[in-house]
């Protein structure tokens, strides 16, 4: 479940976390979110802090004071240490400063998932972390990119962008997501330093990066990732 009052956040890591495998609830409110929690029984709550009616803390202590043992990630625009530690004293297992990489949120929400599972076994495991796109794999947890099962060394620019396109493949990303994807929200930069990207990634998974036949170009759109071929 997610608790986000801000709507365009909220789409977006539902987005990110449906693409993973996960069944996602949004909820708006932390009221909202406790009237869920009593109706139902999600694995995890990813929970924002700064929220209409009941904020995320005051979620957190009611939480805890009935028993429940869910993971909780919260996310938050406060940075200062008092803060933060507030949250994970009353309860909450992690937490994400904005702004934040959907990806980021991902990898947090997996890792989270699987620490529970060690302790509750009934707990369905978390899906297979490795991207595949025909004979390129892309392996969010151990930061490795592999093409033909050789190792390709990507920056971390490279490597965000190139997991957000093999997580759906297919899909025409415009340059605002793979810049979302870069940079986390509400940062705003050129959107060439994507194309400076792009470039850079067709001179390491491309056979030919002259004629790309991975990672194409959708004119006037974005850019997408296919099985492609292997050029001679």
């Amino acid at each position: 479940m997610v608790a986000e009052d801000d709507e365009k956040q909220a789409e977006l890591a539902r987005r990110y976390l449906e693409r993973e495998g996960h069944t996602v609830v949004v909820v708006r409110d932390g009221r909202e979110a406790l009237d869920h929690l009593h109706r139902a029984a999600p694995d995890l709550l990813v929970l924002d802090v700064m929220m209409p009616r009941l904020d995320g803390l005051d979620v957190v202590r009611s939480l805890r004071a009935e028993g429940h043992e869910l993971p909780v990630l919260m996310l938050t625009a406060r940075s200062t240490e008092d803060d933060l530690l507030l949250g994970l004293d009353l309860g909450a297992d992690d937490y994400l400063t904005k702004p934040y990489s959907p990806r980021e949120l991902v990898a947090r929400v997996r890792t989270l998932l699987r620490r529970a599972a060690r302790t509750a076994p009934n707990l369905a495991p978390a899906p297979d972390p490795v991207l595949r796109v025909g004979a390129l794999a892309v392996d969010p947890d151990r930061h490795l990119v592999t093409v033909e099962g050789a190792e390709v060394v990507c920056t971390p620019g490279e490597f965000r962008i190139l997991s957000a396109l093999a997580a759906e493949p297919g899909r025409v990303f415009s340059r605002r997501l793979l810049l979302a994807e870069l940079h986390g929200f509400d940062r705003f930069i050129s959107a060439r330093t994507v194309d400076v990207h792009i470039l850079n990634l067709r001179k390491k998974i491309e056979a030919d990066p002259r004629a790309p036949a991975r990672l194409l170009t959708v004119y006037g759109v974005g850019y997408k990732l296919t099985a492609g071929s292997v050029h001679a």
